[in-house]
């Protein structure tokens, strides 16, 4: 039999994406609707029978496919009635596409970083101070500081002024804050990722595009460095 006539390989399917499938099909039997509460995460691995780390993973593959929200202060919620039969494509449609949208981040936010240091103005500076105050409170209160992180980008972002880099941007927003909630959901995350902020904004305060480059740089490697980036060809 020639080799083309072969079945293609099955694809390998990662526990946490299987958990996410059970998490999916736990919501339909139940009738949970937009809104309702999820158990408690130590309830809810009991139940699946896995680890609350494996739990974890795949309530963040789930609320960044966005069938799932996380509410500072109300644990995780319903977003949206899921498609269990999708979920798994859905999740792993993520995974594979993670390396594409960090490459584009780094080629676009580095050098934006760059054109900050150059042009930012003080009404800038301040916009992304306010950013930077936003996302510690944020931190300090128990959350992950994902409004304050997306303001920082976006502050940073109108500094260039860079008219057409501000709408490939707001083009990719979508596919970036993909990547805000996987890096952001980590263990200690969001402390490293302010400072990750800070080392940016004191160098495009300093007019040093250099170093602003080289620490948007820094920092954009730091969000690729998750499980599901760095283990998408293992099972």
């Amino acid at each position: 039999m020639a080799a083309s006539s072969f079945p293609a390989p099955l694809a390998r399917v990662r526990l946490y994406e299987q958990v996410a499938e059970q998490i999916s099909a736990w919501i339909a039997e139940h009738g949970l609707r937009p809104g309702d509460k999820l158990p408690p995460e130590r309830e809810l691995a009991t139940r699946l029978g896995v680890s609350r780390a494996t739990l974890s993973q795949a309530l963040v593959a789930l609320e960044v496919i966005g069938a799932v929200a996380v509410r500072h202060g109300d644990g995780t919620v319903v977003a949206d009635s899921p498609n269990v039969s999708r979920i798994v494509e859905a999740v792993r449609a993520h995974a594979n596409r993670l390396p594409e949208i960090i490459e584009t981040r780094d080629a676009l936010e580095t050098k934006i970083a760059s054109l900050a240091a150059l042009r930012r103005t003080e009404a800038d500076l301040h916009r992304i101070e306010d950013a930077l105050a936003g996302m510690e409170a944020e931190i300090q209160a128990g959350g992950r500081g994902d409004q304050g992180d997306e303001n920082f980008h976006a502050a940073v972002t109108a500094a260039a002024h860079n008219l057409l880099l501000t709408q490939l941007m707001g083009e990719i927003s979508d596919l970036i804050r993909e990547t805000r909630i996987e890096s952001l959901s980590q263990p200690d995350r969001p402390s490293a990722s302010l400072a990750g902020h800070r080392a940016i904004a004191d160098a495009i305060a300093a007019g040093d595009p250099v170093a602003a480059a080289r620490a948007m740089h820094a920092h954009v490697e730091m969000v690729s460095d998750s499980p599901r980036y760095a283990s998408r060809d293992t099972s």
